[in-house]
């Protein structure tokens, strides 16, 4: 029986990790290296203790309505889009509202974290910490892992001949960088063009000589802006596009992205990407276009090597005078404090059973939070992942046996091993994954129920954002405020902007009612598709990277 659990960080993941446990009964003890909540999310201007944060500027990808937590919506004044530091303020609102503080360690690490001799009958962990260069040890029923998978910096130097032996100027990952002051003036590679390989050649190109874009595969590049005005991710990740991209043929789905990829402009104009790519990555930049278009930013392929004071490219040109490499390349998750044989259970996240438990182990006692990359809010998922992981340990749900959990993890895993760089391996439809462990945990949303019980909002549900408050509306830990958040998710998204209001006469809203009712029918077929084939549209296609 499990009663007391261990929460490994106090990030966006240990935080509803350790309000779930108190959802469901348990007693959670949170182990926090650092001084603070918000992990990645709260900025710290050097690297203390190794620990990864974001950069100085660094905005959301994901609006508030999307990733907020599922039953704590965020403040209506809050923009749709947050710098770090009205979320970690956000965070710390959750924190207080849910009295979580009081169940956190801070300055206190977990240097190991080991089966106890009796695992096999106990399921129990012995849990090293270290406060004050004092350690002690405990002994934990449970114990979820929640520090992320940005730990790590991939820098694959080997794959660029000349950049630690030849070249003279500086090479640093995009984990030390903070802010621009220490590259004005200069010449600036960027190498990786994914979010933050274009957030940073965008904030380099206002104070910097010249900055180049070195990429490698193609890329699309989507506005957090979208239709109209709105939320990118409000408009696109509905529960009837997600219908629709499994109804239709994958090659017609393919080619209508596509189109409305080049609707903003012409990709293939800019050397970012091609409509006959098969390999191909999305990205949020608002700004990176007009950059390429004012010539702040160069784009080039990818570097073949690196000589005492330039850059080679596989196309055969070269740019003199770099002084700073920068490598965006990614970040490699690892667990040191996890002993041997239970790390080497798992290479990535898809030798993890739902890419949570470790199908190997003879009770279902560790699991790892937020080892996930979504097309959507992984604090979403995060959020969904605890939430099921907690009511396996209180006994209100339970694994399959540990061969259907191993087929399932063969079933789901490629058998190529790919480079650790390429987040494919990690990244999941939104909408498929948080449906999977909402159905397993019995929170998932009918739509054809609520067509037969609330129309009204069964038309929010399938039509509108799938905003997290959906899984609040049945099943254990349903939320009596969810109905009423997503009938007013539209109210809070657009509240932060009526600081000048002015007259418009055009009725939008009545049109958007009147296209909910005409198509209603289809509602209906799809309510009945999706409870009678709920795994409907699992596919892990390469959308936004959020």
């Amino acid at each position: 029986m499990v009663r007391r659990v261990a929460v490994i960080g106090a990030g966006v993941g240990g935080l509803a990790s350790i309000k779930c446990c108190l959802d469901e009964g348990l007693e959670p003890t949170c182990f926090e290296r650092s001084e603070d909540i918000g992990g990645l999310w709260r900025y710290a201007d050097s690297m203390d203790g190794g620990r990864v944060s974001v950069y100085r500027s660094v905005i959301t990808n994901t609006s508030k309505e999307m990733s907020c937590f599922s039953d704590f919506p965020c403040p209506e004044d809050f923009p749709s889009f947050l710098p770090h530091g009205l979320l970690l303020e956000y965070f710390r609102m959750y924190a207080q509202h849910f009295d979580l503080l009081r169940h956190i360690h801070f300055k206190t690490t977990a240097l190991s974290v080991r089966k106890c001799p009796d695992f096999a009958t106990s399921g129990q962990w012995e849990v090293v910490t270290e406060t004050s260069s004092v350690q002690e040890s405990h002994i934990f029923d449970a114990v979820m892992v929640c520090t992320g998978h940005y730990q790590e910096p991939y820098l694959p130097l080997a794959s660029f001949p000349g950049i630690n032996t030849c070249f003279k100027g500086q090479y640093l990952h995009s984990r030390e960088y903070k802010d621009v002051e220490a590259f004005r003036g200069k010449r600036v590679l960027v190498v990786g063009i994914g979010n933050t390989g274009g957030d940073l050649s965008v904030e380099l190109s206002r104070v910097a000589a010249k900055v180049f874009l070195s990429a490698r595969s193609s890329t699309w590049v989507f506005s957090r802006v979208s239709d109209h005005g709105f939320p990118f991710d409000m408009v696109s990740t509905t529960r009837f596009n997600h219908f629709l991209d499994w109804l239709l043929p994958s090659a017609l789905t393919k080619r209508i992205r596509f189109r409305k990829f080049n609707s903003w402009f012409n990709h293939a104009n800019y050397g970012l990407a091609s409509t006959k790519s098969s390999n191909f990555k999305v990205i949020i930049n608002e700004e990176l276009p007009f950059c390429l278009l004012s010539g702040t930013i160069v784009l080039k392929p990818n570097v073949k090597e690196f000589t005492k004071s330039s850059a080679v490219f596989e196309d055969g040109t070269t740019e003199e005078n770099i002084d700073v490499v920068l490598f965006a390349t990614g970040y490699i998750f690892s667990f040191p404090f996890l002993e041997e044989s239970v790390r080497s259970l798992f290479d990535d996240n898809r030798s993890l059973y739902k890419r949570i438990f470790p199908p190997q182990l003879e009770k279902p006692t560790l699991a790892i939070i937020g080892l996930v990359q979504l097309t959507g809010s992984v604090m979403v998922g995060a959020e969904m992942q605890a939430r099921w992981v907690t009511a396996i340990f209180a006994g209100w749900n339970k694994l399959p046996p540990a061969s259907r959990m191993m087929a399932d993890v063969l079933k789901k895993k490629p058998p190529v091993k790919r480079n650790p760089s390429e987040r494919e391996n990690l990244k999941l439809s939104f909408i498929s994954y948080t449906d999977e462990i909402a159905s397993c945990a019995g929170v998932k949303p009918s739509v054809l129920r609520l067509l037969l019980t609330d129309p009204r909002l069964a038309l929010a549900v399938f039509f509108g954002p799938c905003t997290p408050y959906q899984y609040r509306l049945v099943g254990r830990g349903k939320w009596s405020g969810a109905r009423n958040a997503i009938l007013t998710q539209w109210q809070r998204t657009l509240k932060p902007l009526r600081t000048r209001v002015v007259d418009d006469s055009s009725n939008g809203s009545n049109s958007w009612r009147w296209m909910c009712l005409l198509a209603l029918p289809v509602a209906l077929t799809a309510g009945f598709l999706l409870s009678k084939y709920p795994r409907l549209g699992w596919s892990p296609r390469a959308g936004p990277q959020l």
